[in-house]
C-alpha cells in the first residue's frame, strides 16, 4: 500500500504566520473619546434632553448617574480615568484588590454556604443532609430565637462531619451559649482540633445594631482567645454588614461601618495578648451582594483594599480579608417571588467575580417563611452552575483591568474610608451605633431608596413593574421573627424595597376577600386604540402595583361612550387616557361628563394641563402617593 505524500512546505505556505499581537478591529481606525462623546451629545441633543447650544460633554454627562453615596458613574471608561498609581497588585497580596488568596477560587470554586433557620430540628437536620449531599460545601445555621434552639444543636447537626462541612453560626444574643455547644459537640464527637472549620459567629457590635444593645465588644476575646491557641483554622467572629445594609445603608457606608466594627474587634483580641495577624486570621466578614452586579464587584474588591490598609497600619501585611457575600434582603419581594430567582442570579454572579470566599444565594421564597426543598435546591444548583457551566472560577478577579470596575472600585474604597473615619472620629462604632449617628447617615439613604421606589424609577419587576392581581400566592410556614428591631440605643431598622407596594397588595386582596370584588379605577380611553393604548398601558401597570384593577372603555369617539362605559365599572375613579392632541379635543368635555356621573375623583395619564383633572400619572409620579389617593378616593365614596 502506497503512503501518500504530504507537500508540509506546501501546507505552510498556506497558513499565514500568527502576528505577534492579536487585535480586533484592526481594519477600522481607531476611534477617539472626543468622537463618542460628539455621537453621544447628537443623539441626546436630539432628544430635547440638552439644549441645542450645549457645550460639548453635556449629552455624555447628562446620561451619566450618581449613586446614594455619591459617587458619579460615567457612561464611558478609558484607561484615561484611571489615577496613575492606582492600588490593584496581585491576588494573595497587599492590597489584597484582586483577591484574598494568591490562586483564587481556582478550579473548584468558592465556598457555597446555605442558610437553614427552621426552628424544627428534624426538618432542619432533613434540609441539612439534601444539601451537603448536593454540592452545598458549608452550613449557615441560626441558633436561638430566630432559629435553632442550642439544645436541639446537636440533633440538627447529626449527619454533619464537623471536619469536612464547616459550619458558620448566627445565634444573635445566644452567640456564646450556642459557641459552647458547637465545641462541646466537636469535643464529644472527637472531631479532630486542626481541622475544624467554620465560624463561631461571635458580634456583639452585629448584634447591637439590630436590637440597639449588646454585650461589650470585650466579651469576645476569652473565648477567641481559646479558639486560637486550639483551633488553627476555625474562626471566631463575624463582622456582619448585613445589619446596616438592612437597614437601607449605601454601598460605602456598608464598607465603613465593617471597618470600624472589624477595628474595634481587632482592638479587643489585641489588648488580650493576640498579635494582629492572629486576630484578623480569627474574623470574617459578611456584605451584601445585590442586583446591582458592578457596584457588588466593586464593594468586594474595595473592602479587601480597605482592610488590608488597616492591618497594614497596625503592622500586619495579611492575611487578607476573609468574605461571606450574601444575596440581598433588601431586594427580596414576597410578591411574585419567582423573580427573587432572577434576582438571586444576578446577585451570586457578582459574588463570585468579585471574589467573595463563600457566597449564599437566597431561596426565592426567604421572605415569606420556611424555604422548601425545592426552593433550596434551585438556589444551590444557580450557584453549581455558575461554578460548573459558567467557570466563573477558572479565572481570577475576572472583573480586573476593566476601567469601569476599577476605577468604581476606587471610588468605593475612598467613600468607605471616609465614612469609617467619621464613626472612628465619632468614638468608634459602637460610640456611633448608641449615639444614633450610624441610624441617621442610613436613614438619609434609605429615604432616598424609598423615594426611588415611590416614583418607581428603581423598578421592582413583578411588584412596581408588571404584576399580576391574578397570581396564586406562594404560602409557606412562617419563621420565628426575633424581637423588634427598633430599639432606642442604636437598633436599626428592617427594610425592604418591596414591602410599600406589597402592603398596598395585602390591602387590596382583604378587600376582594369581604366583598368579592378587587378596589377598581375605570380607564376613560380617548379615541381609538392607537392612541390610548400607551397611556392606558401606564396608568394600568402603576394601578396595579397597588392591587387596584383597571378595565377600560375600549375605543372611543364621544364623552358619551366614556360615560356609558364607567357606569357599567361601578366605580368612582376614572383615569384619562389618550394623545395629548386628543385630550386637548376631549379631556375637558369628557372629564365634566364623568363628574356628572357620578366620579369623585378624575385622573389623567400624562401631564397635560387639563381643567376639572384631579391630578396626573406620569413616569416619574410618585405611584405610592396616587395609589393612596386612589384608595382615598374609593374608601370616602362609600
Amino acid at each position: 500500500m502506497n503512503t501518500p505524500q504530504v507537500d508540509t512546505d506546501a501546507l505552510d505556505r498556506a497558513v499565514p504566520d500568527e502576528p505577534d499581537e492579536l487585535v480586533l478591529a484592526a481594519e477600522f481606525p481607531a476611534a477617539t473619546r472626543e468622537q463618542w462623546v460628539e455621537l453621544v451629545d447628537g443623539v441626546v441633543r436630539k432628544t430635547g434632553r440638552i439644549a441645542a447650544d450645549a457645550p460639548a460633554g453635556a449629552g455624555a454627562e447628562k446620561i451619566g448617574w450618581s449613586t446614594p453615596d455619591g459617587v458619579r458613574v460615567q457612561p464611558l471608561y478609558t484607561g484615561q480615568d484611571l489615577a496613575e498609581n492606582l492600588p490593584i497588585g496581585v491576588p494573595g497580596a497587599l492590597p489584597f484588590v484582586r483577591g484574598s488568596r494568591a490562586g483564587g477560587p481556582v478550579p473548584d470554586g468558592w465556598d457555597v454556604r446555605q442558610r437553614h433557620a427552621d426552628p424544627d430540628p428534624q426538618a432542619a437536620r432533613n434540609a441539612i443532609a439534601a444539601d451537603l449531599e448536593n454540592g452545598v460545601t458549608s452550613l449557615w445555621l441560626a441558633v436561638g430565637e430566630h432559629g435553632t434552639a442550642v439544645a436541639d444543636l446537636s440533633a440538627v447537626l447529626a449527619d454533619v462531619l464537623l471536619d469536612l462541612a464547616p459550619v458558620v453560626l448566627d445565634a444573635g444574643a445566644q452567640a456564646p451559649a450556642a459557641a459552647e455547644a458547637f465545641l462541646a459537640l466537636a469535643a464529644q464527637r472527637d472531631a479532630p482540633a486542626a481541622g475544624l472549620r467554620g465560624n463561631l459567629g461571635l458580634d456583639p457590635i452585629g448584634l447591637r445594631a439590630r436590637t440597639g444593645s449588646g454585650p461589650a465588644v470585650e466579651s469576645v476575646a476569652d473565648l477567641a482567645r481559646r479558639v486560637a491557641e486550639r483551633f488553627p483554622v476555625l474562626r471566631a467572629i463575624v463582622v456582619d454588614a448585613l445589619a446596616v445594609h438592612g437597614a437601607g445603608s449605601s454601598d460605602a457606608q456598608e464598607l465603613g461601618f465593617s471597618l470600624a466594627a472589624g477595628v474595634a474587634y481587632l482592638r479587643a483580641l489585641t489588648a488580650a495578648g493576640l498579635d494582629v495577624a492572629a486576630a484578623a486570621r480569627l474574623v470574617e466578614f459578611r456584605y451584601a451582594a445585590t442586583g446591582e452586579q458592578f457596584a457588588t464587584i466593586a464593594k468586594l474588591r474595595a473592602a479587601r483594599r480597605l482592610w488590608g490598609r488597616v492591618l497594614e497600619a497596625s503592622g500586619a501585611d495579611g492575611p487578607g480579608q476573609a468574605q461571606h457575600a450574601v444575596s440581598s434582603p433588601v431586594m427580596q419581594s414576597r410578591r411574585d417571588p419567582w423573580v427573587n430567582l432572577l434576582r438571586g442570579t444576578v446577585a451570586g454572579f457578582a459574588a463570585g467575580v468579585g471574589g467573595a470566599d463563600a457566597v449564599t444565594v437566597a431561596p426565592f421564597d426567604a421572605a415569606i417563611g420556611v424555604s422548601e426543598p425545592f426552593s433550596r435546591r434551585i438556589a444551590r444548583n444557580t450557584q453549581a452552575l455558575l461554578i460548573e457551566e459558567s467557570h466563573l472560577a477558572r479565572v481570577i478577579d475576572p472583573a480586573g483591568g476593566s476601567w469601569y470596575v476599577e476605577h468604581l472600585t476606587d471610588d468605593l474604597a475612598r467613600a468607605g474610608w471616609a465614612f469609617f473615619q467619621e464613626i472612628e472620629a465619632a468614638g468608634g462604632a459602637v460610640a456611633a451605633l448608641d449615639s444614633g449617628l450610624v441610624a441617621d447617615r442610613v436613614a438619609a439613604v434609605r429615604e432616598q431608596r424609598q423615594r426611588a421606589v415611590a416614583k418607581r424609577t428603581v423598578p421592582l419587576t413583578g411588584v412596581s413593574e408588571f404584576p399580576d392581581l391574578d397570581e396564586r400566592p406562594v404560602a409557606r410556614r412562617p419563621l420565628p421573627r426575633p424581637a423588634a428591631h427598633e430599639a432606642v440605643h442604636g437598633g436599626l431598622p428592617t427594610f425592604r424595597l418591596a414591602e410599600p407596594f406589597e402592603a398596598y397588595r395585602d390591602r387590596s386582596d382583604e378587600i376582594l376577600a369581604r366583598t368579592g370584588t378587587r378596589p377598581t379605577a375605570f380607564l376613560a380611553t380617548l379615541g381609538p386604540l392607537a392612541a390610548y393604548t400607551a397611556r392606558a398601558g401606564f396608568a394600568r401597570n402603576l394601578l396595579q402595583a397597588g392591587g387596584i384593577a383597571a378595565p377600560d372603555a375600549g375605543p372611543t369617539e364621544t364623552p358619551e361612550d366614556v360615560v356609558a362605559a364607567f357606569t357599567e365599572a361601578g366605580t368612582p375613579v376614572a383615569v384619562l387616557c389618550s394623545t395629548d392632541a386628543l385630550y386637548a379635543e376631549r379631556a375637558a368635555l369628557t372629564a365634566a361628563a364623568l363628574r356628572a356621573a357620578g366620579a369623585t375623583a378624575v385622573l389623567l395619564a400624562g401631564r397635560a394641563e387639563v381643567p376639572g383633572v384631579d391630578g396626573y400619572l406620569y413616569a416619574g409620579c410618585d405611584a405610592l402617593g396616587a395609589i393612596e389617593d386612589v384608595y382615598g378616593a374609593l374608601e370616602g365614596a362609600k
